[in-house]
């Protein structure tokens, strides 16, 4: 969504895609896993590809570039390139909230340090590969998720105001981890994008923005059904335009549309001043 606000391409292919181009592999490409995190329990849980190997598939791609345009250009494109992370929501629902694995190690301050230090491994990982900017998104108000409101009993109707605040708390720690690490990394941007401040805005104020509906997604029940549950046979609703998650966890198109949009203009406006 925002390579296609930016108007730099329509959409980023999967770096797994078979019919990949060498122009895909010029102009962009993504390595993300859909529920994955920063924890490797969460990969497990969700039966999807590890960070671990998102790297190495990044490492075979760094190599795939070079034979492509030769060892100058890759560089180039590579440290020119908006490199954006965006991870940790699957976490803290997943391995904390609603399967308790890592509660059984930590307390969510010692949860979140640990995510944090995982994170940090990560992005010094990319800088070795030759990333340079660098964009770590916080996570979104997690509470307010319809899968987290529905976790608490079928009455439950408004957000999880203890699973917000540990989202908050998470940021602020990220916010003050970035600028330290990109202190650490000579000629690098490591930026913070603030998810959490759109999607708040939009779901305490829906019709503001012309959603009718902030509480369930469109998909099915709209309370349980998330990502490959979302099958062709299940019911959707008329219209997702009106609705701000498509399913228990996932925002609608439009959503991330206003999402983008706040968030480009947050990142440029960061890249600007640090010029």
């Amino acid at each position: 969504m925002v390579a296609s606000t930016l108007k730099i391409k329509s959409l980023i292919p999967p770096y797994l895609q078979p019919s990949l181009s060498d122009d895909d592999l010029r102009t962009g490409v993504s390595f993300a896993s859909a529920g994955s995190g920063y924890d490797e329990e969460t990969s497990t849980v969700s039966g999807v590809i590890p960070i671990k190997d998102q790297v190495m598939n990044f490492r075979e791609y760094k190599e795939k570039l070079r034979r492509i345009v030769g060892d100058e250009e890759a560089t180039r494109i590579i440290s020119g390139a908006l490199v954006v992370v965006s991870a940790g929501t699957n976490d803290f629902v997943f391995s904390f909230y609603d399967f308790p694995t890592r509660r059984l190690q930590f307390h969510i301050d010692g949860y979140q340090d640990f995510l944090l230090s995982n994170l940090q491994s990560f992005v010094k990982e990319l800088y070795s590969f030759g990333c340079r900017i660098i964009t770590v998104t916080g996570v979104p108000p997690i509470g307010c998720l319809p899968v987290q409101i529905a976790s608490k009993g079928p009455f439950m109707k408004s957000c999880v105001e203890e699973q917000n605040h540990d989202s908050q708390v998470y940021n602020e720690k990220l916010g003050k981890l970035l600028p330290q690490l990109q202190k650490s990394l000579p000629g690098s941007k490591v930026l913070y994008a603030d998810v959490y401040k759109p999607l708040a805005d939009l779901i305490n104020s829906p019709q503001k923005y012309g959603f009718v509906e902030s509480r369930i997604g469109c998909c099915g029940l709209g309370i349980f059904e998330a990502g490959p549950t979302c099958l062709p046979i299940t019911p959707l609703c008329s219209n997702p335009s009106r609705y701000l998650f498509f399913d228990s966890i996932h925002p609608t198109e439009l959503t991330y549309h206003y999402i983008a949009d706040y968030l480009i203009k947050q990142i440029l406006s960061q890249i600007t001043a640090d010029d």
